[in-house]
């Protein structure tokens, strides 16, 4: 198994905090959210490999590998210790990575991300898959459309909306069927309790795939944990209220850095 050198971007000074985000996903969706923690915090944010402006070797993707991607660049950058915030599938690489190098970490934030998933969860995500492999990704934008983002919020801005489908549509299909795998067959809930840092669990009260009840199993699990839902939002927190996660982010950073 062999790393790849994603392309990352760093901002910031102070304690490392690295970002990592979800499906068909960049590096840039953590922008609005590194101006709010880059005078406390060295940000590192990356393109995970085959998206954005990372190389794309050819799936099938395993989790592992995104782990030992982060673990490269950590070493490329020489950061000794690091803290860990992931969004959705992120929210898995973090917690994996952080069971595969305690050593490395400080900290560790979940962000909309899931564990203890029902039957009726994972018929759910599996409906939704089948229907990516079976329709195609670009007929299925209306379905993650929708349980991205509020209606408020698709009305109110349409560029962002339609910024986040381009980046989709623009992850090579393999790629955003593989990592989409990885996300649906992960279940962290047999291992979590080996986590030894403080870990903070974020999620939207109306987020579908990774919702409240899921949040609530995952903050039992872990050994250390603060759990925080942010009211009447959907799963892209990121791209739709980046303020409302800066402000829990960054208390829990400062607790703990």
């Amino acid at each position: 198994m062999s790393a790849v050198e994603v392309a990352a971007c760093t901002r910031g000074e102070g304690p490392p905090l690295y970002l990592v985000h979800g499906i068909g996903s960049r590096k840039e969706q953590w922008i609005p959210l590194i101006e709010a923690l880059e005078g406390e915090f060295t940000c590192v944010s990356f393109d995970l490999r085959g998206h954005g402006e990372s190389p794309v070797p050819d799936p099938p993707y395993c989790l592992a590998e995104l782990v030992e991607d982060l673990e490269a660049l950590r070493e490329r950058l020489g950061h000794e210790r690091i803290h860990v915030a992931g969004h959705s599938l992120g929210g898995m690489i973090g917690p994996a990575y952080a069971r595969a190098h305690p050593e490395r970490m400080l900290s560790l934030g979940l962000l909309s991300t899931a564990a203890g998933r029902s039957e009726d969860d994972r018929a759910k995500l599996g409906g939704v898959l089948g229907a990516l492999r079976n329709d195609g990704v670009a007929a299925t934008l209306d379905t993650l459309v929708d349980r991205w983002f509020t209606d408020a919020f698709i009305a109110a801005r349409p560029d962002v909306v339609k910024r986040r489908l381009e980046e989709v549509v623009e992850t090579p299909v393999d790629v955003f069927l593989s990592v989409f795998d990885i996300y649906a067959s992960t279940e962290m809930g047999p291992w979590l309790h080996e986590i030894e840092c403080p870990c903070l669990v974020l999620t939207a009260e109306f987020d579908g795939g990774c919702n409240p009840r899921l949040n609530r199993f995952i903050a039992g699990e872990l050994k250390r944990s603060e759990l925080v839902i942010l009211d009447g939002l959907k799963h892209d927190i990121l791209n739709e209220a980046s303020d409302r996660v800066a402000g829990p982010l960054l208390e829990f950073l400062r607790r703990v850095a």
